[in-house]
């Protein structure tokens, strides 16, 4: 009998016994949860979860702040289980990995792959282990997905299909610009060769990139983030509503500041708190009143941090140029419209 079919018939064996073998493993995704592995994991982990997705600098901090002051109530910052590289599905991605976890001879996965049964008992744990030391039945994590963009939906809802979805959205133009200064102020060491000369002229004389008269950006650097923010709102609106449905919702952070009570009453009771009391109003109001984050930058570059105030809505319209406005017109100029930041491109 020649080699060659010996060969192959070893290999047919090994596969029928062990499943496919790890190098023709190909999986760009790992495969859904389904309802009864969904039912099976709240009798483990019982605790309500929602997540908090937006854009880089529209309010996700400062909603995980004020979420968290109901007593049923936790969040915590950015786990980015499904909003940034490597993600979650890591844990279960490596080709030998995947093959283990639904080789035919495990006998513990029911002849189904366990890959999403792992990574929902362990973001469950990780979520759950904080959420019972502090004593909250309802858990949820805060973290951007704007590098992601609408795949982030995707990603959360292969794992929990019944989780509650809160996206938070913040006017472009003050968005773009925040996410400029946390450049400067925070990740001052990425910056490229030519923002770090613009750094440094914006540090030695600020009043120019402040009144309009010189800009923040390159033309290219403006079209991208423009772009990308109206491509985030877009696909995590559209995914959001038609994934989770009445489990979706969504703010304006504007709303968020101009009425903190009614619109945080309005989240707690879409994640099913069992109570509202009146007292939080003035808890919620006393916690509007502090900016830890602007403390925090404040300390990381007090020179460059006290120049603009964080937070504030408006901030573009002394600060873009004629050409900053005019390139974020031609991307979002609609997407600001349908948000009711504007009623025509007239600004």
């Amino acid at each position: 009998m020649p080699d060659s079919f010996l060969t192959r018939i070893k290999a047919a064996a090994r596969i029928l016994l062990q499943g496919v073998p790890p190098e023709r493993v190909e999986r760009s995704e790992v495969p859904a949860i389904t309802a009864e592995e969904v039912a099976e994991a709240k009798t483990f982990f019982p605790l309500e979860k929602f997540f908090i997705f937006g854009h880089a600098r529209s309010g996700t901090t400062l909603l995980t702040r004020l979420i968290r002051l109901h007593p049923e109530v936790h969040c915590n910052y950015q786990a980015h289980f499904f909003t940034r590289t490597p993600f979650l599905q890591s844990l279960v991605a490596d080709p030998e990995v995947a093959a283990w976890l639904s080789q035919r001879s495990n006998r513990w996965n029911r002849g189904r792959d366990l890959s999403a049964v792992v990574l929902r008992a362990a973001s469950d744990y990780i979520l759950e282990r904080e959420a019972r030391q502090v004593g909250k039945s309802i858990v949820g994590d805060k973290s951007p997905n704007n590098t992601v963009g609408g795949g982030a939906v995707r990603k959360l809802h292969a794992v929990y299909p019944d989780a509650h979805l809160i996206f938070i959205v913040r006017d472009g133009r003050d968005a773009l610009l925040s996410h400029r200064f946390q450049d400067f102020v925070d990740r001052s060491d990425r910056l490229s060769e030519a923002d770090i000369r613009l750094r440094a002229e914006f540090t030695r004389q600020p009043e120019p990139f402040l009144t309009g008269q010189r800009s923040l950006f390159s033309e290219a650097r403006l079209r991208a983030e423009a772009a990308g923010w109206v491509k985030n709102l877009a696909e995590t609106e559209a995914l959001g509503n038609s994934l989770f449905g009445s489990h979706y919702i969504h703010l304006r952070y504007e709303d968020m500041l101009a009425q903190p009570w009614p619109e945080m009453r309005r989240l707690w009771e879409f994640l099913g708190v069992k109570t509202l009391d009146p007292g939080l109003e003035a808890i919620l109001a006393a916690e509007m009143q502090s900016n830890p984050d602007a403390e925090w930058q404040m300390q990381k570059d007090r020179q460059l941090a006290h120049v603009l105030q964080k937070g504030q809505r408006g901030n573009w319209r002394t600060i873009l140029t004629a050409r900053d406005r005019a390139i974020i017109k031609e991307a979002a100029a609609q997407t600001l419209i349908d948000w009711r930041y504007e009623t025509d491109a007239n600004w």
